[in-house]
């Protein structure tokens, strides 16, 4: 089979993690017999660059023509780069936002999963591990207050920012079915997490869940207020299967999960349409401060193309092998800085890149 990938390397690591990515994901192709056409286009900061907008017309219309989107990572450090003294629609993260919008990406599925190898990375205490952890986060993607209306103005005499957080039924739908689909092929649990005691949006989210749940009578339903979420994923991150929650609160907490792995440099990222249409990125930034020195960990973009074999080719066979030689590096001992423990070899992205490539076979 021949696919047609829109690469975006983007900004800072970007480059060099989408280059390992595609380094395995060619390596699939020439075991299982499928090729890979990529196109490159710009989105971020070098689009700023180039042509004064973080995102195209041109690059949005390349991207929906393909059969799937690859993303590295866009923008410099928050506060201090040179795209962040402007307006908010010409700020990287821009990009990523309308390419989000105009392909009609909104449900976002970012997986973490504690690696045995990478145990003694993960800051929880041990007692609190146990056996481990398997969650999917479920995050809406294109509504709440990311894409609610915004201003700054002057309010008798003091400046004011407001950012309107809205959603409607139809949008917390979608994005509940999405969940429970995804609780059913795994441990039928989903915790619904919102701020139902303060935000009106959150109670619409409530009661809408709820409606769906009614059609998937095996999946058990429970509701966690977003501040206790926070407290229950570094408490007792194994009760967690299938989080489902609003734009910004997911966000929010799949960092936090991202970090109890070991590293937000193992998280890797799916974000879908109606159709089996797919961007997959890593979950972590640009940055900036190690691109170009060889540092970077390509595994969770490595693990997000996995995530595209799986999700918009139907490559479940591929996507395990894939999944598979990244758990054979770790077992072998290899390691990037980031996830650097006792009695491993050190690595970096390319050499990274190559392990896992290396045992695709």
């Amino acid at each position: 089979m021949n696919y047609n990938v829109t690469a975006i390397p983007g900004d800072g690591i970007g480059p060099e993690i989408v280059r390992e990515a595609r380094k395995v994901l060619d390596q699939v192709g020439r075991v299982y017999g499928h090729s890979f056409h990529y196109t490159e286009v710009l989105m971020g900061g070098c689009s700023i660059d180039a042509h004064g907008v973080p995102l195209t017309d041109e690059a949005l219309e390349t991207a929906r023509n393909s059969d799937a989107v690859l993303l590295g990572a866009v923008g410099g450090n928050v506060g201090n780069s040179k795209w962040y003294d402007v307006a908010p629609n010409l700020r990287p993260e821009a990009g990523l936002l309308a390419m989000r919008k105009g392909l009609g990406l909104f449900a976002n599925i970012r997986p973490a999963y504690l690696y045995a190898e990478l145990a003694s990375a993960c800051p929880l205490k041990d007692e609190i591990i146990g056996d481990g952890f398997d969650m999917v986060i479920m995050r809406e993607l294109t509504g709440g207050i990311y894409f609610g209306d915004r201003w700054t103005k002057e309010v008798d005499g003091v400046m004011q920012a407001t950012d309107i957080l809205t959603y409607n039924e139809n949008e917390i739908r979608r994005i509940a079915i999405k969940g429970f689909e995804i609780a059913m092929k795994r441990r039928k649990k989903v915790i619904s997490v919102d701020k139902a005691n303060v935000l009106d949006s959150s109670r619409l989210w409530r009661k809408v869940v709820e409606e769906v749940a009614k059609d998937y009578p095996e999946v058990e339903l429970t509701h966690m207020l977003v501040d206790n979420c926070a407290m229950q994923l570094v408490m007792n991150p194994g009760q967690f299967d299938v989080i489902l929650t609003e734009n910004m609160f997911g966000d929010i907490l799949s960092d936090e999960a991202s970090m109890i792995t070991g590293s937000i440099g193992m998280l890797s990222s799916a974000s879908l349409n109606e159709s089996k249409f797919g961007l997959y990125e890593p979950s972590h930034g640009s940055a900036p401060d190690i691109a170009g020195l060889d540092l970077a960990n390509p595994i969770a973009t490595i693990l997000s193309a996995a995530m595209m074999l799986r999700y918009s080719f139907d490559l479940d066979k591929e996507a395990d092998a894939v999944e598979q030689a990244v758990r054979q590096v770790l077992k072998d001992g290899y390691r990037t800085g980031d996830i650097m423990s006792d009695g491993c070899e050190k690595v970096g992205t390319t050499r990274m890149g190559d392990l896992v490539a290396e045992r695709i076979r």
